[in-house]
Order: C-alpha cells, then sequence, then structure tokens
C-alpha cells in the first residue's frame, strides 16, 4: 500500500520509481502534477492523491503546465517529432526561427527540448544531422568533396571544420571506424532509443533511462565505433515486431540481435529469452537455469547491464517474494508489460 506519507516523500524527493504510480492534485492551487514535478512543494496536508489523471480531472484539478502529467514519460510532443521527421527525410534541411515561428512554434521551447533530450541546441542538432548523413554516404564509398557539396556546404574547409567539431577529426580518418546507427521509436510508453549495426539491433532503451548515456558510450568504445542517427532496415522489422508486441499480437521476436558482453553476460542475457511471455521468473531461478547457483547477485547484475529492452525480456525477472524489482525504465513501466502480457499470453 503506498500510504499518503510515502507519496508525500516521494514528491519531495522527486522520486522517478514512482512515476506512473500517482498523481499529486495541490488544493491551494487546483492542479495535479506527477511525482516528479519540478515545482515548489505544497504543505502535506495541502496536496492529495489519485491512481490516474483522470480521477484528478474529475476532481476539479487541472494539469500543470512544468510537468506536464498528461503526457507519456520520455513522449515526444507532437511539433518535435514532425521536426525530427522532417530532418531524418532531408538531413540538408536547415531551419531558422524564423521558420519556427511561422510554423507557429516558439524557438526558445524548441532550443530548451533538444537541449534536454539530446544536449544541442536544434540549430547543432540540425548540424549534426547534416554531418552524419554525410559521413554515411562517405562510409559508402561518396568522394568527400561531393559529399560535403551535397549537404548544402559552400566550401570544403567549412564542412571539414563541421565534421571536425563533432567527431573529434577529419572525415578521411573516419572511414576506419564502425558505423552505429541511432533511431527513435515512439511508443504507448513514451519515445524509446534504438541502435543497430549490420549484425542487428544493438540497443533498445526508453529515452528517460538515467544510465542511457554511460551505455551509448560503452558499446561505442567496445564495438570502436561512431553512432550516428540513421536509417537501417534493422529499424523497419523493429518498428513492426513492437507495433504488434504492444498491441498484443506477438510473443516472440525475429529481428536480429547483436548484444557484445563478457561470456557470463551473454549466458544470462540468453537465459532471459528463454522466459516464457506471460510468466516470470526469479533471479535464483535464473542463476539455476543457468547452473551457477551461487551467483544470484551477479545474474542480477548482469540483468541490469541489459541493453536490449523488451526484446531481451529483463522485465519478466522480479523478486523472490513476488514482488517488483528495479528496472530501467521504471517499475511502472515493467508491471505495464507484465500486465499486457498476462492478458493476452
Amino acid at each position: 500500500m503506498l500510504t499518503h506519507q510515502t507519496m508525500y516523500n516521494a514528491i519531495v524527493a522527486k522520486d522517478t520509481s514512482f512515476e506512473g504510480t500517482f498523481i499529486t492534485g495541490v488544493k491551494t492551487t487546483g492542479i495535479f502534477c506527477r511525482p516528479t514535478c519540478t515545482a515548489r512543494k505544497p504543505k502535506a496536508e495541502n496536496v492529495e492523491f489519485f491512481k490516474t489523471a483522470n480521477e484528478a480531472i474529475s476532481r476539479g484539478y487541472r494539469p500543470c503546465k512544468i510537468c506536464r502529467p498528461l503526457e507519456l514519460i520520455g513522449e515526444t510532443p507532437d511539433d518535435i517529432k514532425q521536426l525530427l521527421q522532417e530532418l531524418e527525410k532531408d538531413p540538408s534541411t536547415k531551419l531558422k526561427d524564423e521558420d519556427l515561428v511561422a510554423r507557429g512554434l516558439e524557438p526558445h521551447t524548441i532550443r530548451r527540448w533538444f537541449l534536454k533530450n539530446h544536449g544541442l541546441t536544434f540549430h547543432a542538432f540540425q548540424r549534426m544531422s547534416r554531418i552524419n548523413a554525410a559521413f554515411k554516404k562517405i562510409r559508402e564509398g561518396d568522394t568527400i568533396t561531393a559529399v560535403a557539396f551535397e549537404a548544402g556546404y559552400e566550401s570544403l574547409s567549412g564542412f571539414n571544420d563541421s565534421f571536425k567539431s563533432i567527431f573529434g577529426m577529419s572525415p578521411s580518418h573516419r572511414r576506419d571506424k564502425r558505423l552505429i546507427n541511432l533511431h527513435r521509436l515512439e511508443t504507448p510508453l513514451g519515445t524509446m532509443i534504438a541502435c543497430a549495426t549490420e549484425e542487428g539491433i544493438c540497443l533498445l532503451e526508453f529515452s528517460d533511462r538515467k544510465m542511457l548515456e554511460t551505455e551509448l558510450k560503452d558499446l561505442a568504445r567496445r564495438l570502436n565505433a561512431d553512432i550516428i542517427q540513421a536509417s537501417h532496415p534493422h529499424f523497419e522489422s523493429l518498428k513492426t515486431e513492437l507495433g504488434e508486441y504492444f498491441q498484443g499480437n506477438r510473443q516472440r521476436f525475429s529481428v536480429p540481435l547483436f548484444t557484445p558482453g563478457t561470456t557470463f553476460q551473454q549466458l544470462v542475457w540468453q537465459a532471459l529469452q528463454t522466459i516464457p511471455y506471460g510468466t516470470t521468473a526469479s533471479y535464483k531461478q535464473q542463476s539455476l537455469f543457468i547452473r551457477k547457483p551461487e551467483a544470484i547477485r551477479a545474474v542480477a547484475n548482469a540483468n541490469g547491464m541489459n541493453r536490449v529492452s523488451i526484446l531481451v525480456p529483463c522485465h519478466r525477472v522480479i523478486g523472490e517474494n513476488g514482488q517488483l524489482t528495479g528496472y530501467g525504465g521504471g517499475l511502472y513501466r515493467k508491471q505495464w508489460l507484465l500486465d499486457l502480457e498476462k492478458a493476452n499470453g
């Protein structure tokens, strides 16, 4: 049971593990918030808690403009989705602030979203998109000069300078690097980030996962690769199969996977894929399955290092007492996935 005090402590601490479990109604302002809202916290006697946003609305509360509780965690706003789709379709696109204003968009809002989600401004993101597309063409055999002018650069030196600012060296020196393609996917549980190599999908995580940046850096280091936003055939298969999964029409995935890791991690990740759809297993059961009964903690750590959510179903692992244990995407997502599979298993 979530007590009033437990939930109040959670909103004071902005505890992300409570996302999706309750909504806070503030009596003095008439607004309702998610647990991690950054607005000033009211006194305990001035709040009441609801299970869903609909309950709060039915009691007369209106959504907070700061934490936007009606949006999914990690969900990409529709106007941002459109911008991203345009850049993906044509990386040479150049949109200035006046172009955004003409579309009814606020440049500062767009800048803030890209800084929060990508660590760079929208204009810098556009430059990166052009460079990424150019780099992929160079890797496919096109000449640097031809690619530079096709990308809209007026001089080869300008292209080289932009390339160095992103990759740290000239394009001619990056030909030997491996390539990891990155793509954003929208799901009923929020935006996910997928990465793919020729071997298969090597990462699938929710965009708000705290360890995502660390995972991307580790993946690039392990594979001696550059990560760029670019399309790949594996993403089309992944999008189709994930869509079927979330609709309750798919229980197994056929899209190829590529999961570099230690021998022990590989063993644990393979064991995860044997847990049947609609069922759960404990860390102890996992350790017994791989014939290492003393390695329960090591198994748990390996589960936590899994980079391919859902397809390698670490969400199906729970505590031996039947309680939900940690999940990088948040416990509410873990519960949602288990409920989905139980309903369709």
